[in-house]
């Protein structure tokens, strides 16, 4: 059987990590870099045995690239703090381990939660996400957020799912939110998007709404489903919102701090 290493991320995640280490404590390592955590998370992850790495948070692609750079087996699961491999998907991978597998990369489907129920629509489901690929094939691809894993090969798809806790409450889900359009902010800037028109203010955030509640079925997971697009919408109006924004600091000459350590990184980059 080929050896797998587990690569995770951390930063005071100790109400997830637990939960996370314990579906993979079959894999052969346990690679946890942590961003100086000042909870329970390193005790918890050095009961799994798990080899931490302490790394002062650098952005989410460059956090992972690290953790990457850890790791010493020939095959790699990425999970986020967050996630928790199922039995069936344990299965999937061990049957892969095992094999003569033609691919390099295979995309697991994600199953999310919101406020503690299971969502099937909206477009939250099937979530197809490329988490298991051979270590010396792959390569981070840089983004402030919604970074990913890219390679170089052949790429399958497996239908067991990883289960995903995400946002706990509506405050988690409103925090998360904040930091998140901060950093698409800067996925557009750098990228160098088109001037933001007052329109775009209107008709993207509807867009959004009409297209995940309505034609994506969103209705069918009840009022998470509604929530869900509504906070959809309202997550993209604030991307456009902080663009205008900065587009108009810019015009005057003046800047706007950056909102996130994810900001500060990358604009260190940038200059």
């Amino acid at each position: 059987m080929k050896k797998l290493s587990v690569i995770v991320i951390t930063e005071n995640e100790e109400k997830n990590i637990e939960r996370c280490l314990n579906s993979v404590r079959w894999a052969d390592e346990i690679v946890v870099v942590d961003a100086f955590s000042k909870d329970r998370t390193l005790e918890i992850c050095r009961r799994f045995n798990a080899k931490v790495v302490q790394n002062a948070w650098c952005g989410y692609a460059a956090q992972k690239q690290f953790a990457l750079d850890h790791a010493t087996c020939p095959w790699v699961l990425s999970l986020d703090a967050d996630e928790e491999v199922t039995g069936e998907l344990r299965i999937a991978i061990q049957n892969i381990l095992t094999s003569q597998t033609p691919y390099d990369g295979y995309e697991i489907n994600r199953q999310s939660f919101f406020l503690g129920q299971r969502i099937q629509h909206g477009g939250w489901f099937p979530d197809y996400q490329l988490r298991l690929f051979r270590r010396e094939k792959t390569k981070i691809i840089q983004r402030p957020v919604h970074e990913g894993f890219s390679v170089e090969g052949h790429m399958s798809r497996l239908e067991s799912v990883v289960n995903h806790y995400t946002y706990r409450s509506i405050q988690h889900y409103l925090h998360k939110m904040n930091e998140y359009t901060s950093l698409e902010v800067m996925n557009k800037l750098s990228q160098k998007k088109q001037r933001i028109r007052w329109f775009d203010f209107i008709t993207h955030p509807l867009s959004v709404f009409v297209r995940m509640f309505i034609f994506l079925h969103g209705y069918r997971d009840g009022f998470r489903g509604f929530l869900l697009a509504l906070y959809s919408s309202l997550y993209n109006l604030l991307i456009y919102a902080k663009c205008w924004e900065y587009q108009h600091a810019q015009k005057r000459g003046t800047t706007l701090p950056p909102v996130t350590s994810e900001e500060l990184y990358l604009l260190e980059r940038m200059r």
